[in-house]
């Protein structure tokens, strides 16, 4: 009897340790997350963002705000990218720069905001258009979402915190030769066929499934062959971009500059 009695405590103590553990966390296929991290993003309307771009001994940081919705995400950010400090807005699917005042004259404009584009035919774009679109890039979830959705493999994930926010942590493998043309920042489609292999991804997601936290990490295949980070394992081939978001759901301030101060940049 008193047998009988220690056998159905110690199942009343077990059971009660099952039901307090976390529960797994929600997804196991890359697909599903992407798809729901992307309707979350959407849904949450709004978030401020700050961005840590370090590649070799180089670094540089940004801030901003962005609105997301099913028409595509707007935002406005500045970043020290060139080495001072420079205003970006992303709206409409137009992207603005604001020219630094000492720098105008060598970029042929007087007014302030200039309209800059990857395949744009001016000097200010062919020297920093690509580079300026692929930063507005990284700072959209939707963007690394879709390459999670198109060639992502989910090789960990865990409940935790982030900053002290409940949080769902992924780890995310990209086979880079299932991209096809969305590439990440840094990468040229030339390059695909040389560099191949995978490189991580990390997500952290809210209990919405909004992003916390996004961070690509290039160093696996920028180190490669063809790449630009140097051997493996030598002090230049680190290249990792850090996004955080904050304030879901809050007050924004996204527009495209007043017309009568952007510029128009001849070839």
């Amino acid at each position: 009897m008193r047998k009988a009695a220690v056998v159905l405590l110690l199942a009343l103590l077990a059971g009660a340790c099952d039901s307090s553990a976390s529960p797994p966390p929600t997804f196991t296929d890359a697909r599903a997350l992407a798809d729901a991290a992307t309707a979350a993003t959407t849904s949450g309307g709004s978030a401020k963002f700050a961005t840590d771009v370090a590649v070799g001994s180089v670094r540089s940081k940004g801030q901003g705000q962005a609105r997301f919705g099913a028409g595509g995400t707007s935002q406005v950010m500045t970043t020290d990218f060139i080495g001072e400090p420079m205003e970006l807005r992303l709206v409409a699917g137009k992207l603005y720069a604001k020219v630094p005042e000492g720098s105008r004259d060598q970029v042929g404009t007087a007014k302030p905001w200039v309209e800059v584009a990857p395949d744009g035919t001016d000097p200010f774009s062919q020297v920093l258009g690509g580079s300026l679109g692929q930063l507005a890039a990284q700072n959209d979830p939707a963007h690394t979402l879709r390459e999670v959705a198109a060639a992502g493999t989910i090789v960990a994930a865990e409940r935790g915190d982030l900053g002290g926010v409940a949080a769902e942590h992924y780890r995310v493998d990209l086979d880079l030769a299932k991209l096809g043309a969305d590439l990440p920042a840094g990468l040229a489609a030339d390059e695909v066929g040389q560099l191949g292999g995978k490189f991580p991804v990390e997500l952290w997601l809210d209990d919405t499934h909004r992003p916390l936290q996004i961070v690509l990490d290039l160093s696996p295949i920028l180190a490669g062959p063809g790449g630009s980070g140097g051997s493996p394992g030598s002090p230049g081939s680190g290249a990792k971009i850090t996004t955080r978001y904050t304030e879901w759901g809050g007050p924004v301030d996204v527009q495209a500059p007043p017309p009568d101060q952007v510029g128009t940049l001849t070839p």
